[in-house]
């Protein structure tokens, strides 16, 4: 994927403490609306791989957050397993490693069925709630922030994968070191006078699409809205407003 062809929707954090509520929020929106959506650990460790299911029968495409960060040979194994769900996109810690991000890359072929796309699948750099400070304080990692998510960046090309989720602020550098497409998702996507909330590295999505993301991910400040479909769209609009 590259710029010109970033996707159009932004992708809606379904963080959602059970099925339940997740359905009444769905429910605000029209049934023929096809959402790209992502199903972070909270939902999935409460109602498992069946959330999958049901959000794949409603025709959404699915974003699989999981985050996994552990040897190789586990993380394959699992891999192998979260293909099989059909899912269009997984991800992974790039801290794991070069080693680990191979496997995962492995185990997905491995585990997708005939009639599937192979996942589309990204390392997590950085947090987008960690700060620089907080970075080298906690961390003990002595070049920059952006520096060191390049170099996360850079091994997840080497290992294969598809892209990396980061800031909007690292990606102009990431493509320059990376390729022009290779994906960037950028969470911390929040409308104009929305609260940062836990967030450090926050932009708007008008912001984003300047400086080249592919995806964006938005969560509160849609799930949380009084009227979510009409949050959506607006930042919708906004994503794919083309500049003149």
């Amino acid at each position: 994927m590259g710029r010109d062809a970033r996707e159009s929707r932004p992708v809606i954090a379904l963080d959602f403490p059970n099925k339940m509520k997740l359905v009444n929020f769905l429910a605000k929106f029209p049934v023929d609306e096809r959402l790209f959506v992502k199903i972070g650990m909270e939902i999935f460790y409460q109602e498992g791989t069946d959330i999958v299911k049901f959000l794949k029968d409603l025709g959404h495409f699915i974003f699989l957050d999981l985050k996994l960060h552990d040897i190789p040979n586990t993380v394959k194994s699992v891999m192998r397993c979260l293909a099989k769900l059909g899912v269009n996109m997984t991800n992974v810690h790039a801290a794991g490693g070069i080693k680990m991000m191979e496997a995962a890359c492995h185990g997905l072929i491995e585990g997708t069925l005939k009639d599937q796309k192979i996942p589309k699948l990204i390392a997590v750099t950085q947090l987008t709630s960690i700060s620089e400070k907080s970075m080298k304080k906690e961390q003990l990692i002595s070049v920059s922030l952006k520096e060191s998510v390049v170099n996360y960046a850079q091994n997840a090309k080497k290992a294969g994968l598809d892209g990396v989720v980061c800031s909007a602020l690292e990606v102009e550098k990431i493509k320059a070191k990376t390729a022009a497409d290779f994906i960037c998702l950028t969470p911390g996507i929040r409308p104009m006078g929305e609260s940062a909330n836990d967030q450090q590295r926050v932009l708007t999505p008008s912001k984003a699409r300047k400086l080249g993301s592919d995806y964006i991910v938005v969560g509160r400040a849609i799930t949380q809205a009084k009227k979510p479909y009409q949050a959506y769209q607006r930042i919708k609009e906004e994503w794919n407003k083309k500049e003149r």
